[in-house]
């Protein structure tokens, strides 16, 4: 019988290693690296390279790491997560680097929220959630009229189930391990279908790939493993 994990293993998983959120080298060394892109690649969706006056909500924000950047361009964020020692790690870092965040601890899965926004990003979210078809549908509501839905998460196949889990949760400890369920990995195909019932256009996806070589993450037209999607309502 096939185990999926559930909420509150994801809760106890997240609150264990919540201390270590800005340690660089520590237990999200992996999202360190890649902040750079995940940053890169809301600016090039929004075809800007500042964020004035545009609001967003950022789902699963973890300790704050692509909250603090994009506030630092001048967006007007919020950042929600469940966890709430998440939470207090991200607002005592916001407040020592002077940043305005507005911080949340909620479960957004369950609980109403009823602001709008411009921007959604869930980065590596709906693969944690227990039903994120559901979800979709719900969190449209939280959307201003043509908003935009930015996420990234990771494929299903032997591929990325090797690579993500294999390597770099059991071999290499890029990631936390226990991290990821295998199980609630979400193919392109079913995101396309999902936000197509939802009334959301997909305007892109994009792949995100670790070079060896170079010992660095690039963005490619590759999805097998990690990637990138963007999606507009359209009604």
């Amino acid at each position: 019988m096939i185990k999926i994990k559930t909420k509150k293993d994801e809760f106890y998983h997240f609150d264990k290693i919540s201390h270590d959120w800005w340690n660089e080298e520590g237990e999200f060394k992996a999202l360190h690296k890649i902040r750079p892109l995940r940053i890169r690649y809301i600016l090039d969706q929004l075809e800007s390279e500042k964020l004035n006056n545009i609001s967003f909500l950022d789902i699963g924000c973890g300790g704050g790491l692509v909250c603090e950047s994009i506030s630092k361009l001048g967006g007007k964020i919020t950042g929600i997560d469940f966890v709430k020692n998440n939470i207090k790690v991200a607002k005592k870092h916001a407040l020592k680097n002077n940043l305005k965040i507005n911080y949340i601890c909620k479960d957004i899965e369950k609980e109403n929220y009823i602001k709008k926004f411009d921007i959604i990003i869930m980065y590596e979210v709906l693969e944690h959630l227990d039903n994120w078809p559901k979800f979709i549908k719900k969190i449209k509501k939280n959307l201003n009229k043509n908003g935009t839905l930015i996420l990234s998460t990771l494929n299903r196949n032997l591929k990325s189930k090797y690579l993500s889990i294999i390597i770099a949760e059991n071999l290499l400890r890029w990631i936390p391990k226990g991290t990821h369920d295998y199980n609630k990995f979400i193919k392109p195909k079913e995101i396309e279908k999902v936000f197509k019932n939802e009334g959301f256009k997909i305007t892109n996806f994009r792949g995100l790939i670790f070079n060896p070589i170079k010992w660095e993450w690039t963005f490619s037209q590759n999805t097998d493993v990690n990637y990138f999607c963007t999606a507009k309502i359209i009604n």
